[in-house]
């Protein structure tokens, strides 16, 4: 019986040396399990030749403990470095750790000189209850047993840890290896009565597991990261509830987030530490309610929090465990905003200060076009008044006067008129001007949505344009291929500011060029209309064609901050349900698309 658990012990350990020895590219975890194996197996072997040779050619069988012993001082050390890698994944070799050899080199040292002192063995014997043991021996027990111990905790430990896939694996391994250790502790206080036999036979167990959990669950394929080690270093806080509302696992980071280092966490009910904590306003009723609610569901609650005394703000998801629809536990998840959102407040600064510089910009072209188209009508005015009251001395003259005729009446009568209506004329004229920059000269937020026609849109921006186009000596061709009177609805300042801005771009985009054209045409496509803006200069670069009006960007140097098309877009899309697209190619112009839905 001894003789077959021997060697089915031994055929097993040279199956696994062979199978880990042949994987290419080890891990520092498969080293160290083959040097594990490697050891079990020159272990066996030496036992199986002493259990066939002491006997039948009459060899002491002390001989082969000497041998054997070379072996079993290191299993222990091995196993602690087993476990050790385990939990740590990769270890650096430490100087320390070369302390962990003394008590087996010793051990080899007193065995082997035993005769001159007997500290290891009074009496040997292959059965352990005829064996009496020297005073060394006490140490070699502590120690190996001692080392076991520690190993086979690692394993346990860093097993329940580590949930699922691995932790089948490390059972296994703690299972077998406890099988031989209980095993001997029995026999050493002579609880059961053994043999030297014993021992390498419970380890044939002990490889049994191994190979199950080589085989079966592919212990030695991948490299197992303790799982703790690395949700302790994602950058999310979770706690685990159970049924119960108990605080049954969380992460380093969790606690990091509230320093909660020096608090007792597990097993505390959720409700109360959080109410306990005073971080968040968090009613208990409304959070249990939420949680209850996510108990009965597959659904996942997430909201946001802010810390009631700190600027700090939260991102909090709530999920149900479940394993084959069974009800586990809650996992609740932390996600630390602060950044994002203070970033959110910098870019929202940032974008208010270049709306308002835009704006600022473009009240500056607006003046400067009201000074321009004012500036005409009223010298004209200044002149009919003039004209009016060189009419007005010459009648008031004329009163009385023989000379002067009904027809000389009537000619002065209507040269009057003449001038009144040119005054007339240019009167309206100035308060179109007017009507069409009061409309303008607003923030880009106080938008009005209402109804109005395309003739009236084209009025504005030719009005608003005219200065700007006469000062660069460029024509702008309006052509219609539409009615004139169809009606949009939306803001109209906003998409005058946006059509400025497109026929600005395509002035600029002839480099001070003179005697250009750009043409605007309105065509109607289903149910939208089109306001195409077209020029002839130089085109748009690959580089900006990727990122127009995902971002600001410029071709205009320092000149241009890179605003006006990105917030027309951004008008486009969010006042009017619209599009803008474009057309672009170098040396030949750019057209951009103005997409307008019609209702």
């Amino acid at each position: 019986m001894a003789t077959l658990g021997l060697l089915i012990s031994n055929i097993v350990s040279l199956i696994l040396l062979i199978y880990i020895f042949k994987q290419k590219n080890k891990s520092q975890l498969q080293n160290i399990f083959l040097v594990t194996i490697g050891l079990v197996f020159f272990w066996n072997f030496g036992i199986l030749l002493q259990n066939q040779l002491s006997t039948k050619y009459n060899i002491d069988p002390y001989i082969f403990e000497c041998f054997v012993y070379i072996f079993t001082c290191f299993l222990p050390v091995s196993l602690f470095f087993t476990s050790l890698i385990f939990e740590n994944t990769k270890i650096k070799f430490k100087k320390r750790y070369l302390l962990l050899f003394i008590v087996p080199i010793l051990s080899l040292i007193v065995l082997w000189t035993n005769d001159y002192h007997h500290l290891f063995y009074r009496k040997y014997s292959i059965h352990l209850n005829d064996t009496i043991t020297g005073p060394y021996t006490i140490v070699h027990y502590i120690y190996t047993y001692g080392l076991f111990a520690i190993s086979i905790i690692n394993l346990l430990r860093y097993s329940v840890k580590n949930a699922g896939f691995f932790s089948k694996q490390s059972i296994l391994i703690v299972v077998g290896v406890l099988i031989p250790i209980v095993v001997n502790i029995l026999g050493t206080f002579n609880i059961i009565s053994m043999t030297v036999y014993t021992t390498p036979i419970c380890f044939a167990f002990t490889i049994l597991f191994f190979a199950i959990a080589i085989f079966k669950f592919e212990f030695l394929t991948v490299t197992p990261i303790a799982m703790q080690k690395i949700v302790d270093r994602i950058s999310d806080g979770y706690v685990v509830i159970n049924e119960d509302d108990l605080i049954i696992d969380f992460n380093q980071t969790f606690l990091n987030m509230f320093g909660l280092e020096k608090i007792s966490v597990r097993n505390q009910n959720f409700y109360d530490f959080i109410a306990g904590l005073n971080y968040f306003n968090f009613k208990k009723e409304d959070l249990k309610n939420c949680i209850e609610e996510v108990k009965m569901s597959d659904d996942t609650y997430n909201f946001e929090k802010k810390l009631i005394d700190e600027e700090k703000y939260f991102h909090i998801e709530i999920n149900a465990i479940k394993s084959d629809g069974k009800f586990l536990g809650i996992l609740i998840l932390f996600k630390d905003t602060t950044q994002h959102m203070l970033d959110l407040k910098t870019i929202r600064n940032n974008q208010n200060m270049l709306m308002e510089r835009e704006r600022l910009a473009s009240l500056g072209q607006l003046i400067g076009g009201i000074a321009h188209n004012l500036k005409t009508p009223i010298m004209s005015i200044s002149g009919a008044s003039e004209g009016l009251s060189d009419l007005i001395k010459e009648y008031d003259e004329s009163i009385g006067d023989p000379e002067v005729t009904n027809d000389d009446h009537h000619a002065i009568a209507k040269d009057m008129t003449e001038w009144v209506n040119k005054i007339k004329s240019y009167s309206e004229y100035m308060s179109d001007v007017i009507t069409a920059v009061k409309g303008q000269a607003v923030t880009l937020s106080e938008n009005e949505s209402t109804s109005f026609d395309l003739d009236e849109l084209i009025k504005r921006v030719n009005i608003l344009m005219k200065h700007e186009l006469k000062n660069a000596l460029i024509v702008l061709n309006i052509k219609f291929n539409t009615d004139k009177n169809t009606v949009l609805h939306g803001d109209i300042t906003s998409l005058v500011q946006v059509i400025n801005n497109m026929i600005s771009n395509s002035i600029q985009a002839y480099n001070g060029e003179t005697n250009k054209s750009i043409d605007l045409i309105l065509d109607k496509k289903d149910n939208n209309i089109i306001i195409s803006v077209k020029d002839y200069g130089n085109g748009l670069p690959d580089k900006v064609k990727q990122k127009l009006f995902k971002e600001m960007i410029t071709t205009k140097g320092k000149n241009g901050t890179g605003l006006g098309l990105f917030m027309s877009y951004s008008t486009i899309r969010a006042h009017f349900n619209g599009n803008i697209t474009f057309e672009s190619e170098e040396g030949k112009g750019t057209t951009f698309y103005i997409i307008l839905p019609i209702s």
